[in-house]
């Protein structure tokens, strides 16, 4: 159950990392300004824990394969998409493919076994995805460069997922080692070679990254994250994710003023019953389990 609340605490934070982001989109910052914010500001803020506290090896050849692929692969698709793409995309593409890409790689790879059950609960988040992006995407907006951006995303981490749970790669771990790995490569090439556009009228945006970006999605959700990928398992965790579309999608509606149309109710519809379903038979063995031990 520890598990779980973990990857409560983990969806609304993600929930809220959509909207803020979509929010720096169409700000005047750029999408290279964010994610050097993101970096910089987690970095600076975990690079004294470990040195101090929690010393580990840095240049583990997996632990830098994890850093690159989960902070810098992810952070370069999801941000450039956030530039032209709506939230209720995100919401939707982000979280919404995470259980297909990593149902396939587990199963690809033996990381985890899947039950019919959890088969069934899969099939149904990926038949609300692709509802929505059938009905919302294809027949109206077209398919645009931020959501094939999202698309990488998802599978970045995806694979980031499999791999924590696959080398056991502690939470302590992933969160410093992706923090300071993709600081170091990413800071000096947004320094010497790329666009910037942070200033100081720019502030109150740099400040609500700095504090969002780098404190709360990058270190207490990575935590919570990782936390519960060990727990609950890689697919459990992605089936959880799933709820992300519900709580971000209707909040871009009225944040944003985005659309709340049909095919995006029977979306969320599919999304929260296959959630239920991928974990219920997880559920009803914890509560099996629990009662025993009290017997």
């Amino acid at each position: 159950m520890q598990g779980y609340v973990f990857a409560t605490v983990a969806v609304l934070i993600w929930s809220g990392f959509i909207l803020v982001s979509r929010f720096g989109g169409i700000g005047p910052l750029l999408p290279a300004d964010v994610i050097a914010i993101r970096y910089a500001t987690c970095s600076l803020l975990l690079l004294p824990v470990w040195l101090f506290v929690y010393r580990f090896n840095l240049l583990n050849p997996r632990l830098i394969v994890a850093a690159l692929i989960g902070g810098l692969g992810y952070a370069l698709c999801a941000f450039q998409g956030f530039q032209s793409a709506p939230a209720s995309h995100a919401a939707i593409l982000l979280p919404g493919l995470l259980p297909l890409f990593i149902a396939m790689l587990s199963y690809a790879s033996s990381a985890e076994a899947f039950t019919p059950v959890k088969w069934i609960g899969v099939a149904s988040i990926s038949a609300g995805i692709f509802c929505l992006f059938w009905f919302e995407i294809l027949h109206e907006d077209g398919v645009q460069g931020g959501q094939g951006w999202f698309v990488g995303a998802a599978f970045c981490w995806a694979v980031f997922s499999v791999l924590i749970k696959r080398w056991q790669i502690s939470p302590w771990q992933a969160t410093v080692s992706l923090a300071v790995v993709t600081a170091l490569a990413y800071l000096p090439v947004y320094v010497f070679l790329l666009e910037k556009n942070i200033s100081l009228e720019h502030w109150r945006h740099v400040a609500l990254q700095s504090v969002y970006q780098g404190f709360l999605a990058t270190i207490v959700q990575m935590l919570c994250y990782v936390q519960a990928v060990r727990r609950i398992g890689p697919a459990s965790m992605g089936s959880m994710m799933a709820l992300v579309p519900l709580i971000a999608g209707f909040s871009a509606v009225f944040l944003y003023d985005e659309p709340l149309g049909v095919p995006l109710i029977v979306c969320l519809v599919l999304v929260s019953l296959g959630v239920w379903v991928a974990n219920l038979k997880r559920a009803s063995r914890l509560e099996t389990t629990a009662l025993q031990s009290r017997r």
